[in-house]
């Protein structure tokens, strides 16, 4: 169960939490333009935007479940389970593309949410695992850049591309439902609430936060959404760098995940990996993990943008402390 959020200030922001019960080896991995992308159906793309995100590398393919590309163009999975579907056979004239493939697909041609747009026009989406021992991830997208994002779904009705004015995204349902059901919540607001019980009885607030009380707290998909999109579009701070990032991962931070909250059917504990912030315009990767609440930073600007290898950099999982005395 994961939660990602779009956000601009002075610069564009986009980030996720990843909430699973397991780890999937994954780190922050660097993707070069001169770095040889092997397709199943497309062919090699031997020079491509330059990437920056997270992923595990397998047999020398990163598999990103979110990341950026030097354009400021940015795109993140998020499990869509018993809705994802994906054909299993190829369709003429079309660019044919395996679910795993998206992400470098996508960023390593597109500039704009409008260019990944004209590229998906022209894309089919075709059932072909990366191995038989990795099977495709039931996924829906989260694609955006500081203009506007929208979201992909590929289910038994066909390739959906949602535009989303809420620029969030969490997992099941689908996102039409997603914004039908935030019309329950019309009546939140983040003022003293006026009172509306009855004209004849003088109710006055108690308490600050009055305003929204109704605001989902709980873990499912549809809280998260409702949730995370309340504060996002709610969300006041100063424009600067640091100002940002703090408040970005404070979005975050209220929709994640604690151990032992949520226990799987196979009595497994869904967490927090990771949270991070990217900020797209210049290319900087912020994260931390469950176990490590320090920011630790990547920047795309401090790596060889035409280099032809792939740079991987472990997580910062053991809990850094700055220490006053």
């Amino acid at each position: 169960m994961c939660t990602s959020i779009a956000m601009k200030t002075n610069d564009f922001y986009f980030g996720r939490t990843m909430d699973l019960e397991y780890n999937f080896n994954e780190c922050v991995v660097f993707t070069p333009r001169n770095y040889p992308v092997p397709f199943r159906k497309m062919g090699m793309m031997k020079r491509h935007y330059a990437l920056l995100g997270m992923a595990t590398v397998m047999n020398g393919f990163p598999l990103y479940a979110e990341a950026a590309n030097e354009k400021g163009l940015c795109i993140a999975g998020l499990n869509f389970p018993d809705n994802a579907y994906y054909p299993p056979d190829e369709k003429e004239n079309c660019s044919n593309i395996s679910p795993f493939e998206l992400i470098l697909w996508l960023l390593g041609k597109c500039a704009s949410v409008q260019e990944a747009k004209e590229l998906l026009a022209t894309t089919h989406f075709i059932h072909i695992p990366f191995n038989s021992d990795t099977p495709l991830a039931p996924l829906h997208w989260h694609i955006a850049d500081r203009e506007s994002s929208f979201v992909l779904e590929l289910t038994k009705d066909g390739t959906g591309v949602f535009d989303n004015p809420l620029g969030v995204l969490t997992n099941n349902p689908a996102f039409p439902f997603q914004l039908t059901n935030s019309c329950q919540y019309m009546n939140l607001t983040a003022n003293t609430p006026s009172n509306c019980f009855s004209v004849d009885v003088g109710l006055k607030p108690f308490g600050q936060g009055l305003g929204s009380f109704g605001l989902p707290g709980d873990f499912s998909p549809a809280s998260r959404f409702v949730k995370a999109s309340y504060l996002a579009l709610n969300s006041v701070c100063e424009e600067d760098e640091q100002s940002s990032i703090a408040q970005f991962f404070h979005l975050l931070d209220s929709v994640s995940m604690v151990r032992g909250s949520v226990v799987t059917k196979e009595n497994r504990y869904d967490l927090t990996l990771y949270s991070c912030c990217i900020n797209a315009d210049k290319g900087i990767y912020y994260y931390k993990t469950y176990s490590n609440n320090q920011l630790s930073a990547v920047c795309m600007g401090r790596e060889n943008l035409n280099g032809c290898k792939i740079k991987k950099f472990p997580l910062r999982t053991t809990q850094q402390i700055a220490w006053m005395n």
